[in-house]
């Protein structure tokens, strides 16, 4: 048996630091993990995405409509991968939406002012159409509550471990968190991976 997850986000958003976190927690714990990167332009806020494999996959990449959950650290992104989800997957997305300079551009030049730039309302709203397991989370807000602004990646997978059939336990991601972030942030990634679980806890439960 194989849980599937697939990050998205843009370059410099720590990505790979989510996929070495989880990926170190899942060894602790015994569980085999195979992971694909997709890079693209990502050292200039491009377009990036990893597949997380954790039990027994045959490759590192998910099939289209079998990751079991998605998370994203910027919204956008995950309507653009939404289509390797299953129909009840899970989705832990952050409210930040970064837009592209094409979509900037193109409401730059539309003299008649009819487009706009899309919202979090709008992002989410379509990805309720795959599934109702969407959980939006202010990751900045309380990365700054945590006391350290780069502390999002923690608030994330906080959120994730929060998922009732995750396949890591809490407390083993927790450790990875703690062993893999500058020893001057620990104290702040260990609460915003508190207040990640919490919030994202509180959401899959409505």
């Amino acid at each position: 048996m194989t849980y599937n997850i697939i990050f998205t986000g843009v370059g410099g958003q720590g990505l790979m630091l989510l996929s070495s976190i989880l990926g170190r927690a899942a060894v602790s714990e015994g569980l085999e993990v195979m992971t694909g990167e997709q890079h693209g332009l990502s050292q200039r806020s491009g377009s990036i995405h990893v597949h997380f494999r954790v039990g027994k996959p045959m490759s590192p990449i998910i099939p289209y409509g079998r990751a079991d959950m998605m998370i994203a650290m910027e919204a956008t992104e995950a309507l653009r991968y939404i289509e390797h989800l299953k129909d009840d997957g899970v989705v832990i997305m952050s409210n930040r939406v970064m837009h592209s300079p094409i979509e900037t551009a193109e409401i730059i030049q539309d003299k008649e002012q009819s487009r706009h730039y899309v919202t979090i309302d709008e992002i989410e709203e379509r990805l309720r159409m795959i599934t109702d397991r969407v959980v939006v989370l202010d990751s900045l807000g309380l990365a700054i509550k945590a006391g350290n602004a780069r502390t999002e990646n923690s608030v994330l997978v906080g959120a994730a471990s929060a998922c009732e059939d995750f396949p890591i336990p809490q407390e083993r991601v927790r450790e990875a968190v703690i062993s893999l972030v500058p020893p001057k942030t620990r104290e702040a990634n260990s609460r915003a991976f508190d207040l990640g679980l919490e919030t994202g806890g509180a959401c899959l439960k409505k």
